[in-house]
């Protein structure tokens, strides 16, 4: 189906879900956006990589863009449900508004990502914990019928959430919604970042036995401490016998990427790799520019 016509279709069910007339989905110069009030949300898909083969994608992360709102002339009636507080799409609403806001950019990443999808592919979309707490039941289920009728499946998508402390005591709940979205197919991918390599976390690890654990590079230089090496290493090595893959995140410089081979992570993500290999520009990120590197290929949707 052409984007345009899959835009118009979640327009259309969206406008019929709130009936207030409100159609967020937008297409322009071949990229999607979805406004959310006073902000625009937009997608910058960035590959993931095999660490020993960087040619080879795995996958793509989606982040969001996020820009204010052009200022459109509204009808009286549009202008009044804008405002209603209770409306579900209002970002003042409460736990309905995040998970509209989780679900409104979901749809919008996996319409950019469906232009460059391949079926070996996975696409990392990032969920709010608090998303995950709000659905009581039927995890994914929603989101199963946007990525079928985008011609996927659920197992081309890794939900990721990032491990937080402050969610501690709500984890047999996110547990049990993590198991729900297993269920229908989807992949599960954990983030932590290098304070939470300690035991609590690797049990945390095993319980959920996702697919993919990713480890943030960013700060890895400011932690002062001796084991830190081996004990990314002991990460790895238990991630591979939950027979998960490993990916270091953020990578943007060279001493990062020696650090991926040498700890033995699997995959690989970052703006250090999307860069034409020249001293003058490796830090300058190829999205920004808006030019793209045919070896090495970047995604500003």
């Amino acid at each position: 189906m052409p984007l345009q016509q899959l835009v118009e279709y979640f327009n259309d069910r969206l406008e019929q879900e709130h009936s207030h007339g409100f159609r967020p989905f937008t297409l322009e110069n071949g990229a999607v956006f979805g406004l959310f009030g006073p902000i625009r949300l937009g997608s910058v898909l960035t590959p993931i990589r095999e660490t020993l083969c960087t040619s080879h994608i795995t996958g793509h992360s989606a982040q969001l863009n996020i820009a204010a709102n052009p200022v459109q002339a509204l009808q009286s009636s549009e202008l009044d449900n804008l405002l209603n507080e209770s409306t579900s799409l209002n970002p003042g609403s409460g736990q309905d508004s995040i998970i509209n806001f989780d679900r409104l950019s979901r749809t919008v990443h996996m319409l950019n990502y469906l232009p460059q999808s391949h079926l070996d592919e996975v696409l990392f979309l990032d969920v709010d914990p608090r998303h995950i707490l709000g659905i009581k039941a039927d995890h994914g289920a929603y989101f199963e019928e946007i990525i079928i009728k985008c011609g996927l499946q659920t197992n081309n998508i890794a939900i990721s959430l990032t491990l937080n402390a402050a969610y501690n005591r709500f984890f047999p709940s996110l547990l049990k919604g993590l198991q729900n979205y297993q269920r229908r197919g989807y992949r599960l991918a954990l983030k932590i970042d290098g304070y939470g390599l300690d035991k609590p976390t690797f049990d945390l690890v095993t319980k959920i036995a996702p697919d993919f654990v990713g480890l943030t590079a960013q700060g890895l230089d400011q932690i002062k401490d001796n084991q830190l090496l081996s004990n990314i290493q002991h990460l790895n090595t238990l991630i591979a016998s939950i027979d998960a893959q490993s990916i270091l995140l953020n990578i943007e410089d060279k001493r990062s990427a020696a650090l991926a081979r040498k700890a033995g992570f699997t995959l690989v993500q970052g703006d250090y790799f999307e860069q034409p290999m020249t001293s003058a520009n490796r830090h300058q990120p190829a999205y920004q520019t808006g030019k793209h590197s045919a070896a090495e290929p970047t995604y500003y949707l």
